[in-house]
């Protein structure tokens, strides 16, 4: 007798177990989204960088965190993974200098040369914007994430004949 008041309850429980549920129709062959063709170029984010790509990551990082032209970012040197760079300073024509390292998606710079000594320091701290790269033949994209979240994108021209100076 136990089991056949179980039997009803079931059966309530698995016709109702759907109500309240909407579910899109499948779609019909002739409705089905087309895919976008793919483009054969993909933007590349290598996480060790060639010393040619690492300058035009910084000298188009540099320029876009500055609001500078790329032509006005000369690569003064560096070793290895940090790379040194000037541009003339927009107010007072001044020679501002940073240096640069780049990978894994990430490039972060140091400014120099600044009266607060506790200013020279990598830009990598929480309250500091986040700025990735990506790269696509000639072109840097560089997107800057501020700490409010809102985000900044450049895409700078910086071809591999121009990243020697």
């Amino acid at each position: 007798m136990r089991m056949m008041r179980i039997i009803p309850v079931i059966a309530v429980v698995a016709l109702t177990a759907g109500c309240g549920r909407t579910e899109a129709p499948a779609e019909s062959p002739a409705t089905a989204p087309v895919a976008a063709p793919v483009a054969d170029a993909v933007a590349t984010t290598p996480p060790v960088l060639t010393p040619v790509d690492l300058r035009r990551v910084c000298r188009a990082g540099l320029a876009a965190i500055h609001g500078q032209e790329v032509a006005s970012i000369e690569l003064t040197g560096g070793d290895g993974a940090i790379i040194d760079a000037q541009w003339r300073a927009p107010v007072d024509g001044g020679i501002m200098r940073a240096q640069c390292r780049a990978g894994d998606g990430l490039v972060v710079w140091k400014p120099l040369d600044l009266p607060d000594p506790v200013s020279v320091r990598w830009m990598n701290e929480a309250a500091d914007p986040v700025v990735r790269y990506s790269l696509l033949g000639d072109a840097v994209t560089i997107t800057q994430t501020l700490p409010d979240g809102t985000t900044e994108t450049a895409t700078l021209t910086v071809p591999v004949t121009e990243a020697a100076g």
